[in-house]
């Protein structure tokens, strides 16, 4: 029996050693891993002659998310071009290690040498103020002895360039309407007096079963039962005695995704239960509602330490 034990588990590391074949050889540290740190730096600065001194005279750049079966690539010189643009147009441009990753450099059997790269783009356009802070993984293809690249194949979400081309001075555009009086205002306006009159029950009503609370002072976001249990601890040590309208709330219903938001500013005039001590929590809601005039998520923007 051992010795049908022993020929059975020869047998499985035979089979799961034949299903492997190495194609290469992988670095952490390579001639070619410094060569993209060095392209990558002229690429920022637009250091175009040095940026040339590295590019193959073929170099071709491919956007490697792109649907064209027919993409011939971005050669040499466009390359260079965009280099001059960012450095342009963009501030405090940078492109930095996305750690924890690290970059690899692969030799593979064939002289095939390619570096793969995580990395993040930084900057702030200049016309329009947009930030791009965008995670980019790239693959280079070296040659022979890792002094020059070939090419780059560069998995770079590009929806968030258009952020830049939808702001851009002229393009304006409406993003739905803004209403003073609304039946979702009406609903934020009952929710908030059932508090004040210690009707719970009917103020959470308002709520999707699903609803979940952004609070600023909480680290984590709430869900509906624990925005329950979070307010029944503020309710034990404190009492609302008056609850006023600062200004007027707005109701925004967005084209973009087609988004419901009743924004309110309140003056929440409470005593401590302890202590007696007054006083007036200002407090900015975001209710975001469904369909069905239900609120799915809230956002509550407060100074915590006052009720501490």
């Amino acid at each position: 029996m051992k010795k049908l034990t022993f020929i059975l588990v020869a047998l499985i590391t035979l089979s799961m050693s034949a299903q492997k074949k190495k194609n290469g050889v992988v670095y952490d540290k390579h001639p070619g891993i410094l060569l993209v740190e060095a392209f990558n730096k002229a690429y920022v600065e637009a250091d175009v002659e040095k940026l040339s001194s590295m590019m193959d005279d073929d170099f071709k750049s491919y956007n490697a998310l792109s649907s064209n079966k027919d993409q011939k690539g971005t050669p040499k010189n466009n390359f260079i071009g965009q280099s001059k643009w960012w450095n342009t147009n963009i501030d405090y441009f940078k492109i930095t290690q996305d750690k924890p990753a690290y970059p690899d450099a692969i030799e593979y059997k064939g002289d095939q040498t390619w570096v793969q790269t995580w990395e993040r783009i930084y900057g702030v356009h200049k016309q329009t103020g947009v930030e791009l802070d965008m995670p980019v993984h790239r693959l280079y293809r070296l040659n022979k002895d890792a002094t020059k690249i070939i090419s780059v194949m560069d998995y770079t979400d590009s929806s968030n360039y258009m952020r830049v081309w939808d702001a851009w001075p002229g393009n304006d555009r409406k993003n739905g309407e803004i209403y003073i009086n609304h039946e979702n205002i009406n609903t934020v306006r009952k929710l908030m007096y059932a508090f004040l009159n210690n009707d719970g029950e009917k103020a959470y009503s308002y709520f999707d079963e699903n609803a979940v609370i952004e609070d600023i002072n909480e680290p984590e976001t709430l869900t509906l039962e624990q925005g329950k249990e979070r307010d029944k601890v503020i309710f034990s040590d404190w009492t609302l005695d008056a609850l006023d309208e600062s200004g007027y709330p707005d109701y925004l219903e967005y084209d973009w995704r087609e988004s419901k938001v009743v924004q309110s500013w309140w003056n929440m005039r409470m005593t401590n239960n302890k202590t007696a001590k007054k006083i007036v929590l200002k407090v900015l809601f975001m209710d975001d509602f469904n369909d069905d005039g239900k609120i799915t998520k809230r956002y509550m923007y407060y100074n915590g330490s006052l009720l501490k």
